[in-house]
């Protein structure tokens, strides 16, 4: 590991001191042009003693503004502390985790995989009508028909056409005929750019894509195309689960990368990250924002800090082999249950290096699956399936208190 190291609280505390002393005080430098402030002390108490032990909790009364891409060129002076953490963050994630060479990536903390998979999509986009004066109508995405919806919404968004991929109902991998029957009438349709979105874990099934499928036949196209990966739920599980996997920068045709640190990282909600390779972030620049100093690239503007302050320590309090002892310990959980679902002969999909178990809704009566709090793959219809998503806070006592009612449930059944 480069960067990625553990450090103790005390460490953490002086880091972000430094880091918030090094960013504008209101109470002591008179401002009299920025739109901001300290969050309203008549509402938020900003004298209780207990926050000169919680750097994040004196972070968010600072209320530090992170607009722009600090990766990249100059940003806002104000916020220049907490800004050079958030900077120091993505590079210890694009390098650590995602095997990027140093300081070949760009990023930001985004407000969660919703707008990091949109701004991915915009960025190809705008990449692609600029660099080859293509039209919208020429430009489409290409998914499998479990992606997340957040690529509908960028497709609506941005006014481009979408194709869907089958998917086989057994492995949950792409069929790589279906993704040239799309490819094919894609093009009859006057599509020449493609972007790819490949998963890192499906938000319902916690599958992994192979990006080599879209690789190979976007290739044999010989269509121009670039390759994102929506590691919205996987990004913090599957790199370290299967340490060997090229799901990551050091594939070259890997061009950006989605991750939510408010799922595995637990992280306060409202806290994604997009990474991209050097020299496409600037496709998206807002030139009109020339009242902000560096220039505008994300898809939201204003960013809190302390959510990038909230990253920064999450990771630092663990490290890496702290962190790969927490994901060794929810995978060791899910095994577990699917030993005792085996026993049971129930059958369900489950990604050996991630802790999803999605299980066929046959097998489960409706009224087990919501005392349980299993999700269901539609809330529209009767569900097909129900997931179990292994979470910290899902033990090995909760799981077995789960079988043995499954257990009751099917022996039930079967004396009927």
């Amino acid at each position: 590991m480069k960067y990625w190291k553990k450090l103790s609280h005390d460490e953490q505390d002086i880091i972000i001191t430094k880091a918030l002393n090094e960013n504008i005080d209101y109470k002591q430098n008179i401002s009299l042009g920025i739109p901001a402030s300290l969050l309203d002390p008549f509402v938020f108490y900003d004298q209780a003693t207990f926050l000169k032990d919680a750097p994040l909790l004196r972070t968010y009364i600072q209320n530090p503004n992170h607009i722009g891409c600090h990766t990249l060129g100059d940003s806002e002076v104000f916020f220049k502390g907490t800004q050079k953490l958030e900077q120091e963050t993505i590079e210890l994630i694009c390098v650590d985790i995602f095997k990027a060479a140093p300081d070949t990536c760009d990023g930001y903390i985004a407000s969660g995989g919703t707008e990091a998979n949109i701004q991915a999509i915009w960025m190809y986009r705008n990449f692609f009508m600029q660099e080859y004066l293509a039209q919208p109508s020429e430009i489409a995405i290409l998914s499998s028909q479990h992606t997340h919806y957040s690529i509908t919404k960028a497709a609506n968004l941005l006014n481009l056409k979408s194709y869907s991929i089958t998917v086989d109902s057994e492995i949950m991998q792409i069929i790589a005929s279906k993704l040239y029957e799309a490819i094919n009438t894609a093009k009859s349709n006057g599509i020449k750019y493609f972007i790819a979105i490949s998963n890192m874990g499906t938000t319902m099934f916690g599958s992994i894509d192979d990006p080599a499928v879209y690789i190979s036949a976007l290739k044999k196209h010989n269509v121009q195309f670039k390759l994102h990966i929506d590691g919205a739920f996987g990004g913090f599980i599957y790199p370290i689960s299967d340490a060997e996997n090229r799901i990551n920068f050091s594939n070259p045709y890997i061009s950006s990368i989605t991750l939510d640190a408010h799922k595995m990282l637990q992280a306060p909600y409202g806290t994604g990250i997009f990474l991209a390779r050097k020299n496409q972030i600037e496709y998206v620049y807002t030139k009109e924002a020339s009242y902000v100093n560096g220039m505008d690239l994300t898809l939201c503007g204003s960013r809190s800090g302390a959510n990038a302050i909230a990253v920064w320590m999450i990771l630092h309090t663990y490290g890496p082999y702290g962190w790969l002892e927490k994901i060794n310990k929810l995978i060791y959980r899910t095994d577990w249950c699917c030993s005792e679902l085996d026993k049971l002969q129930v059958t369900y999909y489950r990604h050996p290096k991630m802790n999803i178990i999605t299980i066929p809704a046959s097998h489960i009566s409706s009224s087990l699956a919501h005392k349980y709090g299993l999700v269901p793959d539609t809330h529209n219809t009767e569900p097909s399936w129900y997931k179990i998503v292994i979470m910290d806070h899902v033990e090995l006592q909760h799981l077995n208190s789960f079988i043995n009612e499954l257990t009751k449930e099917i022996h039930a059944t079967t004396l009927q």
